[in-house]
């Protein structure tokens, strides 16, 4: 059979480009008009202008799908639109950034939370994509694009000090959690995205509600090994070391099942562990989670790369030592 010569192929290739560019920028302009039709209207025309100026020629109209054919995976703040549209060629990962948003990392990241970032970053650059970390601070502005969240654990002091910028942020973070932004919370910020906090103290720290939960401090901490069982991730290893006590509303999923003997979980008493809705994944285990578990980091990558590229499969990860390294913390004691 004939094959096509390099010059038919170059063709196909800038055809799929184009298409892959209009997408995005009719994905763009309908994110706007959800948030702030006058803001993407201005948006527009500054564009159409711009793009006459430098042209000479009158910009032709953009195609606009129908309502029907409008697929939206990312809502974003309007302040995003500004970032310009990259052509991507379909199949090739390279360049292509993925942002990770940190809350809070100076009061929440103990017990190695900061390997949860770290695992992220490092799989992505594996799959050729190029991970870009961001901090949220108190007071601190928000970056211009959130793919994935995380969100470690601290004293209860350090919660005292974050949870009222957090509830100031709280529409914000719904409407991520809304369109499907991956999210991992773990120990205390899995806390404050539950409904309350009563800490030991008895001081009442009121969350910001994307977790149907309540939690409640308690004198006796619940410290050691875990090992959980979860439906999608399977076994799933870590280490808790919390004195609060949650509890999961009517119809919560947990993450999962703890193992008997080997650990406490959520409570010590109903046997669950963590908390899901959406693509948010509350839980207690530190260690830090996601270097021992890939099938979870592989989960929030997946649900970033298909948000943000329309990507159905997350790219293959050679990693040799990581079920060695899981064979190894199954044989812990509690």
């Amino acid at each position: 059979m004939k094959q096509p010569s390099k010059n038919q192929t170059s063709k196909s290739s800038d055809v799929a480009n184009e298409a892959r560019t209009t997408e995005l920028l009719i994905y763009r302009e309908e994110i706007a008009l959800l948030w702030s039709p006058s803001a993407a209207a201005s948006a527009t025309s500054d564009q159409a202008e711009a793009e006459s100026a430098a042209t000479d020629v009158e910009p032709a109209e953009a195609p606009k799908p129908s309502s029907a054919e409008v697929v939206v995976h990312r809502p974003v703040d309007t302040s995003f639109m500004d970032e310009p549209v990259t052509s991507v060629t379909p199949g090739s990962d390279i360049g292509r950034p993925v942002d990770i948003l940190q809350l809070y990392p100076d009061e929440m990241n103990i017990y190695g939370d900061w390997g949860n970032t770290l695992t992220l970053v490092r799989r992505l650059e594996w799959m050729g994509f190029v991970p870009r970390v961001h901090d949220l601070h108190v007071g601190g502005p928000l970056p211009r694009r959130a793919d994935i969240v995380i969100g470690g654990g601290g004293q209860d002091s350090g919660q005292a000090k974050v949870y009222r910028d957090l509830l100031d942020r709280q529409q914000w973070v719904q409407a991520m959690v809304d369109i499907g932004t991956p999210m991992l919370l773990v120990c205390g910020m899995y806390q404050l995205f539950g409904r309350s906090f009563d800490t030991i103290g008895g001081q009442q720290l009121q969350g910001i509600g994307v977790l149907d939960v309540r939690t409640k401090g308690e004198s006796q901490r619940l410290v050691g090994n875990v090992v959980v069982e979860s439906e999608q991730f399977g076994t799933i290893i870590g280490f808790e070391n919390h004195s609060g006590q949650t509890f999961l509303g009517d119809g919560v999923q947990p993450l999962g099942t703890v193992h008997s003997g080997h650990g406490a979980g959520n409570n010590g008493q109903d046997g669950t562990e963590g908390a899901r809705v959406a693509n948010v994944v509350g839980t207690y285990l530190h260690g830090s989670v996601l270097p021992k578990n890939p099938r979870l980091a592989d989960y929030l990558i997946g649900a970033a790369l298909a948000n943000r590229y329309g990507m159905m499969q997350v790219p293959e990860v050679d990693d040799p030592y990581v079920e060695q390294a899981r064979a190894v913390a199954l044989t812990r004691p509690r």
